[in-house]
């Protein structure tokens, strides 16, 4: 069965094996004639983005390329994209990679033709609304990873590098015009990332399922894709030349970044200022939460995950469910603890400090206090 469609939910999707050779096409629908390709260091030397290099130099559009990303990307690093974006004289972004070069991409186009400071735009509020709309320059989005789904997203996670923060910058408009997801550029991600990103994407799904706010869409988008994951992302990690298990997976990616409009909770809470302090992997360091957030957040959720489970075809509701993710961590060498995964010591303060300022409280279905929410931390220490 060919997997390959055309998607304008929610926003226009290119979808397929071999549809990156499309992307001089849709950089022209999406108006841009002078691109800045924005990318993470390890991917800059890779076949793949020199492949789309040469799409882009045949088409007339150059080859300007920007790599100078952090795995998790800093304000730092969006001063010396957006410095290059006008130095350069380009006229839209092409957002390519992982989580954070997508983020930085997405970044780097709000802020191309703002005077206010960036985080005069952090998801606080309206404060989108300071952004003058018509100096934010187009995006065309390509994943190369299955896990964020940065690509159908408006917002963008940037570390504060002074207060080691992670912040969310929000804007409508960095939703990428165009998204090209062609599962072939996935097939040489290695298997901890494979995991990571994917779990990432489960995380997602699951969270939104979890949040008590009211949005059908994303309860079922978020359903399906916790499905996806749980048929195709074994499949993937243990082949990584699977291109059906690796399409299905850059599809529940997109899907749990739709959901997620409806609410994130305290597995990101938590992955967020532990990230910003210890540099872990996000989508890695979501997967080593989820067990325990799981068990925090049962008094609200244990009748809708029966129901899930059900869906799923996992046997025992709520406590199966709990058992299918713990065995899935297991079978992806996924660390139980923070000390599993390197953090000896924790900053046990600063962690439940950050995670009470982060938006992602708010999804979350039981309320998070500073009394609570320590103790789920050193639930995982």
């Amino acid at each position: 069965m060919s997997i390959t469609a055309n998607w304008s939910y929610p926003t226009a999707v290119r979808f397929g094996a071999g549809r990156i050779a499309e992307i001089a096409d849709a950089c022209a629908a999406a108006g841009i004639t002078r691109p800045l390709l924005v990318t993470d260091r390890g991917l800059a030397t890779m076949e793949i983005t020199a492949r789309t290099l040469d799409h882009l130099d045949a088409a007339g559009l150059g080859r300007g390329l920007f790599a100078d990303v952090d795995s998790n990307p800093t304000d730092t690093n969006a001063a010396a994209g957006i410095e290059a974006y006008r130095e350069g004289g380009y006229d839209g972004v092409i957002a390519f990679g992982g989580g954070s070069g997508l983020d930085l991409a997405k970044v780097i186009a709000l802020m191309s033709g703002q005077t206010r400071p960036l985080w005069d735009f952090e998801d606080v509020g309206d404060w989108w609304t300071r952004a003058d709309p018509d100096g934010i320059a187009p995006i065309v989005a390509v994943p190369t990873t299955a896990g964020t789904g940065s690509e159908v997203g408006r917002a963008s996670i940037i570390t504060n590098s002074e207060t080691q923060e992670k912040k969310i910058i929000f804007h409508p408009r960095m939703l990428p015009a165009i998204v090209i997801c062609d599962p072939e550029l996935t097939v040489g991600m290695p298997q901890f990332i494979t995991a990571g990103t994917g779990l990432d994407a489960f995380a997602h799904c699951v969270e939104a399922y979890s949040s008590p706010h009211f949005h059908p869409m994303s309860q079922g988008i978020a359903l399906e894709g916790m499905r996806l994951v749980k048929e195709y992302l074994p499949r993937a990690y243990a082949d990584g030349t699977d291109i059906e298990a690796r399409s299905q997976m850059m599809a529940a990616a997109a899907m749990g970044a739709t959901a997620f409009q409806k609410g994130l909770g305290a597995i990101h809470a938590l992955s967020h200022p532990i990230g910003a302090l210890y540099h872990t992997h996000h989508g890695t360091t979501n997967a080593l939460c989820m067990p325990a957030v799981l068990q925090f957040n049962r008094p609200a959720i244990e009748a809708r995950f029966d129901q899930a489970a059900a869906y799923l075809g996992i046997e025992g509701g709520f406590e199966g469910f709990c058992g299918f993710v713990d065995a899935l961590n297991s079978s992806m060498s996924i660390p139980g603890t923070l000390a599993e995964m390197g953090i000896e010591s924790p900053d046990i303060g600063r962690i439940v400090e950050g995670a009470m300022k982060d938006p992602s409280t708010g999804g979350n279905p039981v309320e998070m206090t500073a009394e609570n929410t320590r103790k789920l931390l050193l639930s995982i220490v």
